[in-house]
């Protein structure tokens, strides 16, 4: 008798994942079918957010879009989400976010209880998800060539697992988003392009080829670093695999910003820095990061070792210059100082240094990247607070 009820058990939950598993190729294929119809990008999304919805029996879907300029993830289509949200909601892309982690990694996460994972303190969750009581979540990255564009993510106002299934029917359902935005958006009324446009566009398509392959080397080192801080347990450990991870990330910026006018060399740097201090302040709780930045390019040789510079400097000014009631960090880029020249200023109004260590790694890598560039560094402390200050030659 009880063989026979556990044999009923089994054949019951076999039948009731067979039919989730109808359901979700059913959807698939209904998704599809969206995806060949004419109609604008922004109706597909949302209309993928409504069937990714059906398929996980959820209250709100949305998918995301990486920003290079601003280094954040806006909400391009969502389903269930109060009105105003969808199109305006930004959320942050670095790691500690959830759908930061997604994207910087391209791995799917799942996160049975906000709460929990709140105070563990490994993730910060937006307003938006508080704001509308989320209590889990699971996302995918949407690849592109292999690099991730975005994220697709359902989030539950009530506290509930994924199964393995659901998170391959988003993975398959992120395919198809991804594929229908890579279909090109052609003019049939302007097919007389010449000939030496067209050899452009293929020389920008293979450009852009080239930087989804590099953003997609910067994603499997950030995986790596998460696999391995999860490894260990060790809190001096875990500082040093996310300082590296920052410093990833701030070069993996510098490529976002690359011009395919200029073979993918040059970086507009403006805009790389604005990038960066967006990035950093959604790491930083205590401090506001203020900026301001003329015009200039710079190759990314050059471009790079700069952010790393920012980065590194105002690191140090959260971890030392401020107190409990916080500070501000003021950054400053200036072109045109003295013949051929810039600065860079990394200024705070904290305490000052108050135990300087010449030696410190953070110092030594700045003295490195200085030295690189070609340029000239000072430091100046005092109870008004740290002036870092940083000359170089603008060499293209």
């Amino acid at each position: 008798m009880a063989f026979n009820s556990a044999r009923r058990i089994h054949v019951i939950g076999h039948t009731a994942k067979l039919t989730k598993l109808r359901r979700h190729v059913r959807i698939l294929v209904d998704l599809g079918r969206v995806a060949g119809e004419e109609a604008s990008l922004s109706r597909f999304l949302d209309q993928a957010c409504v069937q990714v919805a059906r398929a996980v029996e959820i209250d709100h879907a949305k998918i995301l879009r990486y920003r290079p300029r601003t280094a954040d993830l806006f909400m391009e289509a969502g389903f269930g989400w109060k009105q105003g949200t969808v199109r305006n909601a930004i959320f942050s892309a670095d790691l500690r976010s959830p759908p930061g982690r997604t994207y910087q990694t391209a791995e799917p996460l799942v996160i049975v209880n906000n709460t929990a994972a709140d105070e563990d303190g490994e993730y910060v969750f937006s307003d938006v998800l508080k704001e509308h009581g989320i209590k889990s979540l699971a996302n995918v990255p949407i690849l592109i060539k292999g690099a991730a564009w975005g994220a697709l993510e359902v989030d539950s106002s009530v506290t509930r697992d994924f199964s393995e299934d659901t998170v391959d029917f988003m993975t398959a359902a992120a395919a198809l988003i991804a594929s229908a935005m890579r279909q090109p958006d052609v003019d049939r009324s302007n097919l007389e392009a010449t000939t030496a446009l067209v050899q452009a566009q293929q020389r920008e398509v293979l450009l852009r080829e080239m930087q989804h392959r590099v953003k997609n080397n910067f994603q499997l080192i950030l995986a790596s670093l998460a696999i391995q801080k999860r490894r260990l347990e060790s809190p001096e450990a875990h500082r040093a695999l996310e300082h590296v991870a920052n410093r990833v990330n701030a070069i993996s910026l510098a490529h976002d910003q690359l011009a395919p006018s200029q073979d993918l060399r040059t970086v507009d740097v403006a805009g790389y820095l604005r990038a960066l201090c967006a990035s950093l302040q959604t790491q930083v709780e205590i401090a506001t990061i203020e900026l301001a930045a003329d015009e200039l390019e710079l190759s990314i040789e050059r471009a790079v070792p700069l952010g790393l510079i920012l980065n590194e400097a105002a690191m140090n000014s959260v971890k030392h210059a401020f107190g409990a009631k916080g500070g501000r960090i003021v950054v400053k880029l200036e072109s045109g100082i003295g013949y051929g020249e810039a600065r860079l200023t990394v200024a705070d109004n904290g305490r000052g240094i108050q135990n300087p260590r010449p030696g410190g790694s953070g110092q030594k890598l700045i003295q490195a990247l200085v030295r690189q560039m070609g340029g000239n560094v000072q430091q100046e402390s005092s109870a008004a607070g740290t002036t870092i200050t940083l000359i170089f030659p603008v060499i293209a």
